[in-house]
């Protein structure tokens, strides 16, 4: 179990850094929020489920029922952080921000 732990947990710190770098390095705004949107979200949904095996671990009742509410909030980030990127994203478009295009110079 400890094992599957320390895999997700590292799992997740890769994600979250690879989309920490694509937020960076990408052009425009559009390209940023899908980073963030699917990386960084992979990135956190894998370092809770490590967090909530490691602390079921013991297997007594307070540790099930925090893993319990660490899977609760697994789920509320499964939704709500796809769900605000694509608000952010129809935010732009209605606010007429126009996508990065190649060879386009501005940054």
């Amino acid at each position: 179990m400890e094992i599957i732990a320390v895999i997700l947990i590292l799992t997740g710190l890769v994600f979250d850094l690879g989309g920490t770098i694509g937020i960076l390095r990408l052009p425009d705004v559009y390209t940023r929020l899908h980073m963030a949107g699917k990386l960084d979200t992979l990135g956190s949904l894998c370092l809770l489920l490590g967090l909530a095996v490691i602390n079921a671990i013991p297997m007594g009742t307070a540790e099930l029922f925090v893993s319990g509410k660490i899977l609760l909030i697994v789920g509320l980030v499964f939704i709500a952080s796809p769900t605000a990127t694509h608000a952010m994203v129809d935010a732009g478009i209605r606010a007429g921000l126009t996508p990065w295009r190649k060879g386009d110079t501005r940054r």
